[in-house]
């Protein structure tokens, strides 16, 4: 199947298994032809975007089977989301170059991760007695998609930003669920965090192509579109050792741990609660 067979599929096709559609082979040919970004992903009704809210459990709450499923539900829409932007990151920026394909490849890879994450969730929803839409599910992470108009603001957004602070979140999760001695919930955010390194080193190894003599910390900040910042990359517990692993020096992690803003997910003491 062509890249841009495979990758309409999962954005315009609305039900979950067009989403996790994964074919023999994916090659690239001289047929492609850019796309407009859709206004939103098609989903069908039961996982279609609601305005309504619906506040994170509290991590002290989180070994009762409702509020267990309510997480698992927001974990999953993440998964699904990235699934959703990796397939229209294929679409709207050119494959014209072997550095492009190349890159479009290394995008798969981390798609093809994405959706065995979301099928993982979903199991342990269904296990536990609930599916996936079940809850409301926001499109904040699709929301970003207008402003990553080159393949550089994708990789800040997508891999420095969103999935980096998923290093941490994916860690405290983990070890939340295993005091609860829920070890499959646990292993499941234990195969996301290893997973996300690699993504996150992914958008590293590209910044560093491209940032020229920049310095990286530099660069990441003028690529992130307005009004992101890089406090959006950091979630509960900031995790060094992870970041390093994923290809960050240590002068570029320190200056986004040390960069303050006015975003407030790494200073709610009720998130520990």
């Amino acid at each position: 199947m062509i890249v841009q067979e495979f990758a309409r599929k999962i954005l315009f096709g609305n039900r979950l298994e067009d989403k996790l559609f994964w074919p023999e082979s994916i090659e690239f040919d001289d047929t492609f032809k850019l796309i407009e970004l859709p206004k939103l992903p098609a989903r069908e009704d039961k996982i279609q975007f609601s305005d309504q809210q619906l506040k994170f459990p509290k991590s002290g709450t989180l070994n009762l089977e409702d509020k267990k499923a309510v997480a698992l539900n927001s974990f999953a829409n993440h998964e699904l989301l990235a699934i959703e932007m990796m397939a229209a990151a294929l679409l709207i920026f050119p494959q014209e170059t072997q550095e492009q394909t190349r890159m479009k490849r290394g995008i798969i890879g981390a798609l093809r991760d994405e959706q065995v994450h979301f099928q993982m969730y979903r199991n342990r929803m269904n296990e536990i007695g609930y599916d996936f839409g079940d809850f409301p599910l926001n499109d904040f992470f699709w929301k970003q998609m207008p402003s990553m108009t080159t393949p550089e603001k994708f990789f800040a957004v997508m891999s420095l930003t969103f999935e980096a602070a998923n290093l941490d979140f994916a860690k405290y999760y983990e070890g939340i669920f295993k005091s609860f001695d829920d070890h499959k919930t646990a292993g499941i955010l234990k195969k996301v965090y290893e997973d996300e390194v690699s993504h996150v080193a992914l958008g590293v190894t590209y910044l560093n192509k491209w940032r020229e003599d920049k310095d990286l910390f530099q660069y990441y900040l003028e690529t992130l579109p307005f009004p992101m910042t890089p406090d959006r990359s950091k979630g509960i517990h900031f995790l060094d050792s992870a970041r390093l692993q994923a290809g960050m020096t240590q002068d570029f992690v320190d200056k986004v741990k040390n960069y303050k803003d006015d975003f407030d997910v790494t200073k709610r003491k009720s998130w520990k609660k």
